[in-house]
């Protein structure tokens, strides 16, 4: 395998790193063909920001790994590479240029057979398909992160990664909820959510499985309403809770922060009628409902008041 990839130093690097797997790597990287004015395929600068690959993840150019493996941090290295390592080269560069496109330009296929025999929608990575030759890649490694120095992405979660995140989720939510940091707690809420959804995607509705993960999911929506409460996006809060009492409609802490985020969105008559519905379920809410009622009747009055004045306003 050495000998189908030549390495040429262009800048030397500044240090080396012990790359693990599952090491998040970022780089820079331009390809260019072998010809005679080796013409330029793709630069990741020009499309403003650099590469960025976890090794050991089965990517699809595979000897991007190998090159990367081999250099020091801040290295620029120039690699070429023998045709029948970058076979792939033209699926992952449609997968790169579609990226940065909008979604309306978009060229869609739905696997790589479609794409050989329709094309990529690139007249020039159609070319390299029906013609492979060696490439050049010229690569600038900028930063390698090891597993345990970056926050994994939820694809890179086993299972039962996801499953046993949740409760450390939930407690990290809740500790940067009580030092009144809303918007930092409402992201760790809505990770752990993320990865319940992708786990109960994979079971029978109403199943055992599915109702122990949904069990799970029902505090974290409750909590997220409430940072959505916090930092005033009650449209938000009224989604996140009408999920709650989809699945359990006498849920009182849903109904009363549902109601909280109807005062909030003015939709009085929703208001008034998720609050009531708490009190009668739960009396030892009374209290809390009363203050609400009367704060909500407060705000009409004033709404009403400042109206009264604006077109009394307008008459003189």
């Amino acid at each position: 395998m050495e000998c189908k990839i030549k390495k040429s130093v262009l800048h030397t690097g500044t240090s080396h790193k012990q790359v693990q797997n599952g090491a998040k790597v970022f780089f820079h990287f331009q390809t260019r063909l072998k010809d005679e004015d080796e013409t330029i395929v793709d630069d990741s600068k020009k499309k403003g920001k650099p590469m960025e690959l976890v090794l050991g993840k089965k990517f699809k150019l595979e000897v991007w790994e190998t090159i990367l493996a081999a250099m020091a941090l801040n290295e620029v290295a120039r690699f070429e590479v023998d045709k029948s390592m970058v076979l792939s080269y033209p699926f992952v560069s449609k997968t790169l240029r579609d990226a940065n496109k909008k979604n309306g330009e978009v060229r869609r296929h739905c696997c790589g057979s479609t794409l050989q025999a329709e094309g990529t929608g690139y007249e020039d990575l159609n070319q390299m398909i029906k013609d492979p030759q060696d490439l050049i890649f010229i690569i600038e490694l900028l930063s390698i992160e090891n597993p345990g120095e970056y926050e994994r992405e939820t694809w890179q979660f086993s299972d039962e990664e996801r499953l046993a995140s949740v409760p450390q989720l939930k407690e990290e939510g809740n500790n940067l909820y009580k030092s009144n940091l809303f918007k930092e707690a409402s992201e760790k809420y809505a990770r752990a959510l993320g990865f319940l959804d992708q786990l109960m995607l994979k079971e029978k509705p109403r199943d055992v499985e599915w109702n122990e993960l949904n069990a799970m999911r029902i505090p974290l929506l409750l909590n997220y309403a409430q940072c959505m409460l916090q930092t005033n996006n009650y449209y938000a809060a009224i989604e996140h809770c009408t999920t709650v009492l989809e699945a359990d409609p006498t849920n009182v802490k849903a109904l009363f922060r549902r109601g909280r985020a109807h005062i909030g969105a003015w939709n009085k008559d929703e208001a008034r009628a998720d609050l009531l519905q708490a009190k009668k379920l739960d009396p030892k809410v009374t209290s809390l409902v009363n203050e609400q009622l009367e704060s909500l009747d407060k705000m009409l009055k004033e709404k009403e008041k400042q109206e009264s004045e604006r077109l009394k306003g307008k008459m003189f």
